[in-house]
């Protein structure tokens, strides 16, 4: 498969199972020696890339174990638990379910949205109000702006990504999601209106975005986590207790990383 390609890229974190990491690959030595440069420039020298010997050590294990069938196949298998769940439900899926994720079809689920209220990241706010599962919009404003005209892009798919991490969460978990979700599916109706930009910068606008219907959700972790808590506390619902590796307190609301 790689004999066709001149060049690869990969984020670690997910399939090599490590807290950060990645590489990139190059056929061309004279690109490989000018991207190097730049290497240098923000990451470290390329012996290391501004990684810790611990970290390289933990990236090159996990690509190892990432490679073994039982490992694929549990991590193949959650992932189609959690999509059975939610298609059984009747929730609007891509299908087949895929390795790492399942996408959800926010087009499908609230197709009285017009586009430019963001549908996908409409309903990622809202399965996080549900239950305070954090999700990540694949749509318009991952799409970004026209370079040119600085005009919204509205693709054909607007999705919304349930990545699931390699042995990080148990099938307990999977059935958490499932239930949060077919209960936003279950109340779709009551969603009148999606969200509105409130403010953008001008690069990587995924990361450094508001948008808000009648509030202003920053989309900065620590931010948004304060208002959704505040949002909850109004109307009286309670973040039930989630168990798994990544727990941050910010104003005492748990949030459940599978973005």
């Amino acid at each position: 498969m790689f004999s066709y390609g001149d060049g690869m890229t990969m984020s670690s974190k997910k399939d090599a199972i490590v807290n950060m990491g990645g590489f990139i690959a190059l056929r061309d030595e004279a690109l490989f020696r000018e991207a190097s440069t730049y290497n240098i420039m923000f990451e470290g020298f390329i012996t290391y890339g501004g990684m810790s010997g611990r970290d390289m050590n933990a990236l090159a294990q996990g690509l190892y174990e990432g490679t073994e069938f039982d490992t694929l196949d549990t991590r193949i298998k959650q992932v189609a638990y959690l999509g059975q769940l939610l298609h059984k439900a009747g929730v609007p899926l891509q299908l087949p379910f895929g390795g790492h994720a399942i996408f959800v079809d926010a087009k499908r689920f609230l197709p009285h949205l017009p586009k430019e209220q963001f549908t996908a990241q409409t309903l990622a706010v809202e399965l996080y109000l549900e239950a305070g599962i954090r999700a990540v919009e694949i749509g318009a404003i991952l799409a970004d702006r026209d370079p040119i005209t600085r005009e919204n892009r509205y693709p054909d798919l607007e999705l919304v990504r349930l990545a699931i991490p390699r042995r990080t969460y148990t099938n307990n978990h999977m059935a958490y999601v499932a239930a949060a979700l077919i209960n936003v599916w279950e109340r779709r109706d009551s969603i009148k209106t999606g969200l509105k930009n409130c403010a953008r910068s001008t690069y990587y606008a995924p990361f450094y975005s508001r948008s808000g219907e009648n509030l202003v959700l920053n989309l900065i972790p620590c931010q948004l986590i304060k208002l959704i808590a505040e949002q909850l506390s109004k109307t009286k619902k309670i973040a039930r207790k989630l168990f798994f590796s990544g727990l941050f307190y910010f104003d005492l609301l748990p949030i459940l990383f599978i973005a």
